[in-house]
């Protein structure tokens, strides 16, 4: 496991979590410095869900503390904290509207009309993730799982966000359009991102890996 670091990007120190008396997370440490690439690994169950949680401010440790970019994660700073951070699931909510309307959408909120420039990068992000043009008029339930995980990369990566909690991202996608999106954060140094999944092509790309220790779920809520 990653020794702590005051200057990570990503820190959980000594984070313990329990969930109607039941230990998910219990005294579990990380770290990650920035533009580090970082896969979080284990059993179901074992908790990996539930960092990224506390990373996004939506879990409160029973005991430890959380730290992005140097900076304690609490009741005070979360909001703020969470424009740094980017979430992309296995199964993106996308919203309605067409293609082009749920990637314009973000702009529409004061905090992030300083970026709508950005918008001009949404054709050569498509062509680099492998999405034709045409896409972009579609509605999201007439898109594969694969290109709702890549537009829901590409919306994330519009918004400059520095840090990417990425949970199965790629699990829709085949072998060429997953090595596409391995290709591209690994060529971007100044992202940290890190990712839960469990297919080996990224035990060979990560910096490091992280692995959680099982837990039974037996009798209890299942937090992966």
């Amino acid at each position: 496991m990653a020794s702590t670091d005051d200057k990570a990007a990503l820190e959980l120190r000594d984070v313990t979590v329990r969930f109607d008396g039941r230990s998910v997370l219990d005294d579990f440490s990380l770290s990650l410095k920035a533009g580090a690439k970082a896969l979080l690994t284990g059993p179901s169950g074992c908790g990996k869900s539930t960092v990224l949680r506390c990373l996004l401010g939506f879990v409160a440790p029973e005991s430890g503390a959380v730290h992005i970019r140097g900076q304690l994660l609490d009741a005070h700073s979360v909001w703020a904290l969470r424009r740094h951070l980017a979430y992309v699931g296995q199964e993106p909510e996308l919203g309605a509207g067409t293609v082009n309307d749920i990637l314009e959408r973000p702009f529409h909120f004061h905090a992030n009309a300083p970026l709508r420039e950005n918008l001009k990068r949404v054709p050569p992000l498509c062509e680099q993730f492998g999405l034709a043009s045409a896409l972009l008029n579609k509605e999201p339930g007439d898109l594969s799982g694969g290109e709702k995980q890549r537009i829901a990369l590409i919306s994330a990566l519009l918004l400059d966000r520095t840090i990417f909690l990425l949970d199965e991202v790629t699990s829709a996608l085949d072998r060429a359009s997953k090595q596409i999106v391995l290709d591209y954060f690994q060529s971007r140094d100044d992202i940290t991102a890190l990712f839960v999944a469990h297919d080996a092509e990224w035990f060979t790309f990560v910096d490091h890996t992280i692995e959680m220790p099982g837990r039974s779920s037996a009798g209890g809520e299942n937090h992966d």
